[in-house]
């Protein structure tokens, strides 16, 4: 009797399954890596360009500001004055958008009896440029100079406020300079921490061109600190605010928020308004 074929061992076709699928998961993580590296510039600054008000709108007083930071990129930005000012809150706002998105924060600190200078990093608004880490770094820098030499407010009448991205600027400033204060809100320990948090598996710290370290730079402001953060910011967690609030020098202090990470200062109502009047109050009214 002829002998029958037998069929493939089951052993063989599954270890040739699995390794199939090996293969197209390595590819899928290779793409992935390969996208995260060539795109997060993309996913870190969201600029546009459209000025889509004023604050005139809010019925608030206001000058346009066109300064040039080191590397010769012109940088545009707002200074609102107060009737009353007890001092000057420079302001660096978030990763997203542009000044004519934050209206609402110019009118609460005028409110406080606050002037308030606000720019639009380059590549941001009316800003030429694009956005790099290193080129942040030197609006910041542009935008205090702009006050202390061209404006000649004193350093210690003014207060660095930094929302969302804008804190790493904020600290950055308070480590060399010495201002009256510093407010960090929704602010980020890093961009490696925080990016490690959103692709865990990732070698994001080995793939990250951006650093943005704000827990490096906070410790070594020589100032009062103020840390504003909500349990339930959905874009950067709780505990970003919480490790900050440790690694500050004193003095500091920490006014736990209400609402997500976009809406947190207009929901905490007077928890928010209250708890910077108290803060301004200690740092200016001297």
């Amino acid at each position: 009797m002829a002998r029958l074929e037998q069929p493939a061992p089951r052993k063989g076709r599954a270890r040739r399954i699995v390794v199939s699928i090996v293969r197209i998961l390595t590819g899928v993580y290779v793409v992935t890596a390969l996208l995260l590296w060539l795109f997060q510039a993309r996913m870190i600054y969201q600029p546009t360009r459209e000025i889509e008000s004023t604050p005139d709108a809010a019925g608030l007083p206001y000058e346009d500001v066109t300064f040039t930071a080191a590397d010769g990129v012109k940088l545009t930005g707002w200074y609102v004055p107060a009737a009353r000012p007890r001092g000057v809150v420079l302001f660096f706002h978030g990763n997203g958008g542009n000044i004519s998105h934050r209206i609402d924060t110019l009118a609460i600190l005028r409110s406080l009896d606050l002037s308030t200078f606000i720019i639009d990093y380059r590549g941001y608004g009316q800003s030429e440029g694009r956005p790099s880490e290193k080129g942040t770094y030197l609006d910041a820098e542009a935008a205090w100079d702009y006050l202390v030499n061209t404006r000649g407010i004193e350093p210690g009448r003014i207060v660095l406020f930094g929302r969302s991205l804008g804190g790493v600027f904020a600290a950055y400033l308070a480590k060399d300079r010495s201002p009256a204060g510093v407010i960090v809100e929704s602010g980020l320990t890093s961009m490696h921490d925080l990016a490690s948090e959103l692709f865990p598996m990732m070698p994001v710290r080995t793939l990250s061109r951006f650093k943005y370290p704000t827990i490096e730079y906070l410790p070594q402001a020589g100032c009062p600190v103020l840390l504003m953060h909500s349990p339930d910011d959905e874009i950067i967690p709780y505990r970003h605010g919480q490790r900050l609030f440790a690694a500050a020098a004193e003095p500091k202090e920490f006014i736990e928020l209400t609402g997500g990470h976009n809406d947190g200062y207009l929901l905490s109502g007077r928890t928010y308004t209250e708890g910077l009047d108290a803060f301004f109050r200690r740092c200016l009214d001297r």
